[in-house]
């Protein structure tokens, strides 16, 4: 099954899940604010993903920017930034798309396309 995570109001995951729906591909969908990813399944995201964590920050966020993300970031041990990423869903890079064999963050059509339609 694939798990969608996003933020509701968000126009981007928005426009994902009309993807996802218009091309028939079934999910189960979850609220990134309200059942934020924990640390172990962010850990296993990005070691699957092969993805630098860097791809999994929201970096055109207003709390990115607020907490000066940009500057403290390079500072920060992987470890640190799982746990800030696991402790506040509008960090987190969305729509985030997990499946069996790979793992999407934000929405590129194309991208997913390739990923998703056999």
């Amino acid at each position: 099954m694939i798990l969608f995570i996003e933020y509701p109001k968000c126009s981007t995951c928005k426009k994902a899940k009309k993807w996802l729906t218009d091309n028939n591909i079934e999910f189960k969908d979850r609220n990134i604010v309200e059942n934020t990813p924990t640390e172990k399944e962010l850990k296993k995201w990005i070691t699957e993903s092969k993805k630098d964590i860097k791809k999994f920050f929201n970096t055109s966020g207003l709390k990115y920017k607020e907490l000066n993300l940009k500057e403290k970031l390079p500072n920060m041990s992987d470890e640190e930034k799982i746990k800030l990423l696991a402790s506040n869903g509008m960090l987190i890079k969305r729509p985030l798309l997990i499946t069996d064999n790979v793992i999407l963050t934000g929405f590129r059509e194309k991208e997913w396309e390739e990923n998703l339609i056999k």
